[in-house]
C-alpha cells in the first residue's frame, strides 16, 4: 500500500453533508508513513463500514481536535492503492487502535483519550490496553471467574518467588505489559538434580535454557533477563498436547447488535516444537480447535469442552468489563485446557489482532458495525 497524500475537497464536501453514521479509527501519527498501525486491517474496516452504511476514516491523535466539526483524516483508495488525506465530519464513534502500549502512555495521548471519554458527543471503544496484573485482580474479585485463574502474584522479591515455588514446581513468568509472548519465561523445579532450577526464556523462534543451582542464582538470571520490566509469576498449567505439542484456544469476544457480549469465533494455536508459547510469531501454528480436542479427548468430550470454553470466555469478558469500569466493545482471550479437561484463563487483549480464520475475520468486522449501530440507536432514544 502506498503512502501518497492526496487531497480531495469535492468529495469531502459531499461527505460533510451526509447523514450516515461516522466512525473514526484512532491511531498515532508517524513521521515516515503518516500513521502507525496495521494498514490492511484499517482498509478492511473502512470497506466493511461502507457495506454497513458507515463513513469510516483513520485519524491520528493530533488530528483529533475535539472542538471541530470537520477533521483531517485518511481513507484508502483502492483504485490508486494509496492512502488519501481528506476532510471528514467529526465522528460519532472512535475505535481505539493505537498499536503500542508505549504510544498509548504518552502524556498527549493519555490526555486525548481521557477527553474522549468525557466528551458528550462521542463514544470511544476500548479506551486502553489491559494490564495483566489488573486483569487477574478483577477476575479474582468474582466467585464465578476465580476458578479459571491460575495462582498469580507479582514478582517482586526472591523470597516471594521462593514461596511461590514451594507451592508450584512449575511457573510462568510474564511481563505485565507483554504482547505476543515477548519476554515470557518458565521455571521448572527438579529437586533431585544438582542444578534443580531450570529457567527457559522465550526467544523469537525458539527458547534458551539455563540451569541454576540455587534460587539466588535463579533470581539473578531472571533480573538480568527482565531488564527492569515488571513481571508476574503464575502457576504453570500442563496443557493438553496434540502430537506432543501443547495448544491453547484463542477466543474473539465482541458486543453484538443487542449490545451483549457474544463469541465471534474460537481458534486454536499449536506450540512450535522449540517454543514455550503458542504464539504464531514465536513458531506456533493455526489449527482447528475441534480437531485438536477430538484428537486428545474424543468427540463427545471435545464438544463439551468447546461449549465450556465459550461460556467461560463470555463470563470472563463480562467480569473484565465490570472490573475495568469502562464500556468495552471487544477483546481476544487466551484459554488453556489442561490434561484433565479443566479450562484456564491466561490472557485477554483489549485490541485483538486480526484472526487468520476467514469466518472469524468476516464476523469480527461485521460486529464492529453491528455494535456501533446499537450504540447510536441507544444514544438517539
Amino acid at each position: 500500500m502506498a503512502f501518497v497524500i492526496h487531497e480531495d475537497t469535492a468529495e469531502a464536501t459531499v461527505q460533510a453533508k451526509t447523514k450516515q453514521p461516522v466512525l473514526a479509527v484512532l491511531t498515532i501519527e508517524d513521521e515516515l508513513q503518516l500513521f502507525r498501525g496495521n494498514r490492511e486491517n484499517f482498509a478492511d474496516i473502512i470497506a466493511a463500514g461502507k457495506e454497513h452504511g458507515f463513513l469510516v476514516y483513520v485519524v491520528t491523535v493530533k488530528q483529533l481536535l475535539l472542538n471541530r466539526k470537520m477533521l483531517n483524516g485518511y481513507t484508502f483508495d483502492t483504485g490508486s492503492n494509496s492512502w488519501q488525506l481528506q476532510k471528514f465530519p467529526f465522528p460519532d464513534l472512535i475505535y481505539n487502535r493505537i498499536p503500542l502500549r508505549e504510544d498509548e502512555l504518552q502524556p498527549l495521548v493519555r490526555r486525548k483519550i481521557a477527553a474522549c471519554i468525557k466528551h458528550p458527543r462521542v463514544q470511544i471503544f476500548n479506551p486502553k490496553f489491559f494490564n495483566k496484573w489488573s486483569l487477574f485482580k478483577w477476575l479474582r474479585e468474582s466467585q464465578t471467574t476465580r476458578p479459571f485463574i491460575p495462582a498469580t502474584s507479582r514478582l517482586l522479591t526472591v523470597s516471594g518467588l521462593g514461596k511461590m515455588m514451594a507451592r508450584h514446581k512449575f511457573l510462568y513468568l510474564k511481563p505485565v505489559s507483554g504482547k505476543a509472548g515477548k519476554g515470557i519465561m518458565t521455571i521448572q523445579l527438579e529437586p533431585e538434580k544438582v542444578l534443580p532450577y531450570r529457567l527457559k526464556i522465550q526467544g523469537n523462534k525458539g527458547s534458551t535454557t539455563y540451569n541454576c543451582g540455587s534460587i539466588v542464582k535463579l533470581w539473578s538470571r531472571i533480573k538480568k533477563e527482565s531488564s527492569g520490566e515488571r513481571y508476574i509469576a503464575q502457576q504453570g498449567i500442563r496443557l493438553a498436547a496434540y502430537n506432543d505439542r501443547s495448544f491453547d484456544l484463542r477466543a474473539l469476544i465482541q458486543k453484538n447488535n443487542r449490545g451483549q457480549w457474544d463469541i465471534s469465533g474460537i481458534g486454536a494455536r499449536l506450540a512450535g516444537s522449540m517454543s514455550i508459547t503458542t504464539h504464531v510469531p514465536r513458531g506456533g501454528s493455526i489449527e482447528d480447535p475441534e480437531k485438536l480436542l477430538v484428537g486428545v479427548f474424543g468427540q463427545d468430550e471435545a464438544n463439551k469442552l468447546l461449549t465450556k470454553a465459550r461460556t467461560t470466555a463470555l463470563t470472563i469478558a463480562r467480569q473484565i468489563e465490570r472490573g475495568s469500569r469502562r464500556k468495552l466493545a471487544e477483546m481476544s482471550m487466551d484459554l488453556g485446557i489442561d490434561q484433565s479437561g479443566q479450562v484456564w484463563f491466561f490472557e485477554a487483549n483489549a485490541k485483538p489482532m486480526k484472526f487468520d480464520e476467514p469466518d472469524i475475520r468476516k464476523r469480527s468486522l461485521e460486529r464492529i458495525f453491528q455494535y456501533s449501530s446499537y450504540l447510536l440507536k441507544a444514544r438517539d432514544k
